[in-house]
C-alpha cells in the first residue's frame, strides 16, 4: 500500500509538472492557499492572533522598557538630601514599571528594609505578569498550527483515497486536489508555528532585559537606603 501511494505521488507531481510546463500555467499564491481547503480557515484565524498578540505586546514592553538613565540618580538625590517628597513626586509622574517599583519603596521608607524589599517585590511580579499579559497565546499557536496543518494531512489522504475508491482509477485529475490539500495545509501549519514560536521567545527575552532593568533599579534603591541622609 506504501509502495502504491508513493507511486501515486510520484505519478502526480511529473503529470503536474509536465501539464505545466505544456501549459505555461503558473499557481498564483492565493490559488496555491485556497487548494488547502477548509483547513485553512483555522490556520488564518491562528496567523491574525498571532501577528496581533505580537504586535501589541511588542508595542507595550518596548514601552515599558523606555526607561530615563537619570531617573534613578535623581531618585538617589533626593533621598540622600531627605527630600522624599520629590522622590515620590517624580516616581509617580513616571510611566513605567521600574517608577511603580520604586514608589512603592518610597511609600514604605521608615518601615524595615526587609519590608520595603518585600513590598517592592510583589509590585514587581504585578509587572512582569502585565509584561507577560497574553504572550502564552503565541506558545499555544506554536503547536497548533503544525496539528492543524497535519489535520490538513488526514484529510488530504482521506480525500485521495475516497475519490481512488469511487473512480477505482488514479489520474491527476482525481488526486490532485487531496495532494494539494495535504502539501499546502503542512507546509502553512508549519510556517505559522515556526513564526509563532520565534515571536514568543523573542518577547520573552525583550521581557528579561526589562525585569533587569527592575531588579537593577531596585538593588541601587535598597542601597541608597543605607545611605547617611544630609
Amino acid at each position: 500500500m506504501k509502495f502504491f501511494l508513493l507511486q501515486v505521488v510520484a505519478d502526480s507531481l511529473q503529470k503536474a509538472g509536465e501539464s505545466a510546463a505544456g501549459t505555461g500555467k503558473e499557481l498564483s499564491m492565493l490559488d496555491l492557499l485556497m487548494k488547502g481547503g477548509w483547513i485553512m480557515i483555522p490556520l488564518l484565524l491562528l496567523s491574525l492572533i498571532a501577528v496581533y498578540v505580537f504586535v501589541e505586546r511588542w508595542m507595550a514592553i518596548k514601552k515599558a522598557s523606555q526607561i530615563d538613565e537619570n531617573f534613578m540618580n535623581i531618585i538617589r538625590d533626593h533621598i540622600v538630601t531627605g527630600n522624599v517628597t520629590a522622590a515620590r513626586s517624580l516616581a509617580k509622574n513616571t510611566n513605567n514599571p521600574v517608577a511603580r517599583i520604586i514608589d512603592k519603596g518610597l511609600q514604605r521608607i521608615g518601615k524595615p528594609i526587609e519590608a520595603i524589599e518585600k513590598s517592592m517585590e510583589n509590585v514587581g511580579k504585578l509587572e512582569v505578569y502585565k509584561l507577560e499579559k497574553n504572550t502564552g497565546a503565541l506558545s499555544v499557536i506554536s503547536g497548533i498550527a503544525p496539528m492543524f496543518g497535519f489535520l490538513g494531512t488526514i484529510v488530504g489522504m482521506v480525500q485521495l483515497f475516497m475519490k481512488i475508491n469511487i473512480t477505482n482509477e488514479y489520474n491527476l485529475a482525481i488526486i490532485s486536489g487531496g495532494i494539494y490539500t495535504k502539501m499546502v495545509t503542512s507546509a502553512v501549519g508549519l510556517i505559522i508555528g515556526l513564526m509563532a514560536y520565534v515571536a514568543y521567545n523573542y518577547l520573552n527575552s525583550q521581557i528579561n532585559k526589562t525585569v533587569n532593568k527592575m531588579e537593577s533599579a531596585s538593588a541601587e534603591f535598597i542601597d541608597t537606603l543605607y545611605q547617611p541622609t544630609h
